[in-house]
Formats: structure tokens, sequence, C-alpha cells
């Protein structure tokens, strides 16, 4: 269910976007009182006018990102010049471009169109921006997804320090590339870096704070969040002129919006009006921060469990979990000597007391490999004779035999005494 709303929700917004953008109050500086009042009254709602004193003046306002256009007056008193800035992205440039177009075609005037602040040469789509800002965000979701799994491993400090150094060093290197290597991005190399790690710190922290917030629905709920609706509504592929009024809220609150239009900034408009996205991107990362260490503060890490050595088998090849039974019937738990000395020699097979075999009834010897290595010859001492009655001799008692004894169990074998010794009552 989780993955279907992913995807409708991506599909929704990309798509949904991009199916029918409609202009909504672009800005144009338009230079004279009388042209300004009949291009608002022509064009409505699509534009914000403004009336700009001088051309001097209009042009300031474009190259400070104030107004995306500029309409003046031409060489010629019936001709109109429109002076565009293309680095504001291809669908802002062409939509004002068209409701221009089409007022001085109504308007019977000839219309010259100039791009006076053009996209980088390895920029021909002006998609460059969008793509670093995507990149970046996705990397510090990433990282936060890794760092969900080491909660339990690494302090709350620890953790910390390695979202942000793992943010710093994803904005130097992205910098480096989209910048110096590639040359797709015209803007200095370390307001830039700090632009990019500024937006990983705000993914990494954001996905890390709503995934300990909210759990297992925190991954889903920042893929939504930061992936999908952030940077659908980050007006690089559709200008925020162009959206709805809900997405171009979004795009302003939004940390992938806030990137796209610092990085668009610096690089074409000398940082004008970089403040506020910079703002919003250290809101969000110092924000979540902040509601992480809440949540986390008073939570403390086990310590990791030491683990415990296998039992060992008793010394008669039993499996023996509970406490050893006592030939005597006492309940005694005695551990195995030496369970895990290695060079000793393996315990006796009766460790416990337990009932040994009978002794040897007979002059014969009980022979099996002795536990520790002995051959040890034990003599028997016979049977003792019978006393003798009154006026009757006693009888004689049995001669005693050697025995030859290896303690071992049951699986000895008997073999004779070639001379038994005899004794005599």
């Amino acid at each position: 269910m989780i993955g279907l709303i992913v995807v409708s929700a991506f599909v929704s917004c990309y798509i949904g976007l991009m199916r029918d953008p409609q202009p909504h109050r672009i800005p144009v500086a338009v230079t004279g009182a009388r042209l300004a009042g009949q291009v608002q009254e022509a064009l409505g709602d699509s534009v914000d006018v403004h009336r700009a004193a001088s051309a001097s003046a209009a042009h300031d306002a474009l190259l400070h990102r104030d107004v995306v256009a500029v309409l003046r007056t031409g060489p010629h008193a019936e001709g109109l010049a429109l002076d565009t800035a293309g680095a504001n992205g291809l669908s802002t440039t062409a939509a004002v471009t068209r409701l221009v177009t089409g007022y001085a075609h109504g308007a019977g005037r000839h219309l010259t169109v100039a791009d006076t602040v053009p996209l980088d040469r390895y920029d021909a789509r002006g998609l460059a921006g969008f793509y670093l800002s995507f990149g970046v965000t996705l990397s510090g979701f990433a990282l936060a997804q890794s760092v969900v799994g080491l909660a339990n491993l690494l302090h709350l400090r620890h953790r910390f320090t390695l979202m942000a150094a793992f943010a710093a060093a994803s904005g130097l290197v992205a910098a480096a590339i989209a910048g110096p290597l590639l040359g797709a991005v015209p803007a200095p190399y370390l307001p830039l870096a700090f632009v990019l790690a500024l937006l990983a710190a705000a993914a990494a922290f954001t996905t890390k704070m709503l995934a300990t917030y909210f759990g297992p629905l925190g991954i889903p709920v920042a893929t939504l969040l930061l992936l999908t609706v952030g940077n659908s509504t980050s007006g690089a592929t559709i200008g925020t002129d162009l959206l709805p009024r809900g997405a171009r809220t979004l795009s302003e609150l939004m940390p992938p919006g806030a990137a796209v239009r610092a990085i668009g900034d610096i690089s074409y408009f000398q940082g004008s009006h970089v403040l506020a996205p910079l703002a919003t991107l250290v809101l969000w990362a110092a924000g979540s921060a902040i509601l992480l260490a809440l949540r986390t503060s008073g939570q403390t890490t086990p310590a990791p469990t030491r683990p415990q050595p296998a039992p060992v088998p008793h010394a008669s090849d039993e499996d023996r979990s509970g406490p050893v039974m006592h030939a005597s019937g006492d309940d005694r738990s005695v551990p195995d000597p030496h369970p895990y000395d290695e060079g000793r020699f393996a315990p006796a097979p009766y460790p416990y007391d337990e009932d040994r075999p009978a002794p040897v009834p007979h002059p014969y010897s009980y022979s099996n490999s002795n536990s520790y290595g002995e051959d040890r010859t034990v003599p028997d001492r016979g049977t003792a004779g019978t006393a003798g009655t009154a006026g009757t001799a006693g009888t004689a008692g049995t001669a005693g035999t050697a025995v030859t004894v290896w303690s071992g169990g049951d699986a000895g074998r008997f073999t004779a005494d070639p001379a038994p010794a005899r004794h005599h009552a």
C-alpha cells in the first residue's frame, strides 16, 4: 500500500504539474506609463506589470531578478523590444515571450526579443540546477536511512557528527563536479558548495527526524515530502510562476525549491535574493536537528551484550543442560574441569561420582584405555576362608589374583592372568 501511494504521488506531481502550466502574475517591467497600462489591461493576471521610470532602471531590475522580462519601446516608435532572462528557466521565458508576442500582434506592433541573461552554454535546457539539487537531496536521504540502522551502535552526537560531515563533503564534491569539472553551473565554488551542504543537511536531518518520530512510516513520509513534492515543485522543470497557487507556496517552503532558487541567484543574478532560500535551508536543517535531539536526548543506547560461551558437552558425551544427579541422590551442579584448556587430558569417564561397575569377581584382567593414560595393576585380595567349628577345620580361602585394571567404563575386555598368586589359609 505504501509503495502504491509513493508511485501515485510521484506520477501525479511530476506529470500533473507539467500537464497544463498556466502563467500567473509573471513579473514584467514596462517602461512608460501608457504602455504599462495597455499591457496590464490586455494580459490581465497573467503578468504583474512593474512600471519602470527608465530603461536603465528596468534593466537593473532584470539583472537582480526582480522581474523576468523588460518590455520597452523599440528603436522605432511603432516597435517594441522585449528583454528576457533565460536563466529564469525555459518554461518561464517561453511563457512571457508568448504572452508579449500575442499582445504585440494584437496591437499591430513589431516585437524584437533579446536574451539579456542567457543560460550557460553547458546548460542549454536550464536543468543543471534541478539535477544538482535532486542528487544532493537523494544523497542526504540515503545517508539518513543508513544512520537509522546505526541508532543502536552510535551515540547521538556521533550520528550528528556523521550527518554534518557527510553534508559538508557532499556539498564540496557536488559543487566541484557541476562547477569547475563540467562547467554547467557558473556559480562561485565555495558559495555553491555551501548551498549544497545546507541542502544535504536539511535532507539528512529531516529524514532522520521523521524516521525517529514516525518509526517505519518515517522513510516513506520523507520520500513523499522531499523527493516527490519538494523536487517536483522546485521550479526548475516548470517555473514557479506557472505552478498552481498551492505548488508555488510549497516551492517557497521546501528545501529543494529553496536550493534551486539559491543556485540560480548565485550563478546568474549576483546573489541578489539568496538570503531567503538560505534561511529556508537553515531552518529545515537546524529545526530537524533540534527536534531529533529533543526526541532522543532521554534515550540511552544499550551496551552491546557480551556473547556467552556455548555449553560444554558432558564427559560421557551426554548433552546435559540441567544439573547432574549425583549417585547418592544429591542435586549437584558442578562445572566440568578445564572446559576450554587445550592440551589437558580429557576428564575421567565418571567425574560426578556416578555408579561405577562392580569389581571383577574372578581372576581375569579388566582392561580399557585409561583416561589418564595410566596402566595400573591392582592385586585381587581373594575371598576369606570360612571359620572352622569346634573340632572341624575351616575351609581355605581362595587365592588372590593379580588383576590389571584400566579404568575407563564398560568397554573393557577380559584377559586371563597367566600366573595367579596362591595363598594358603
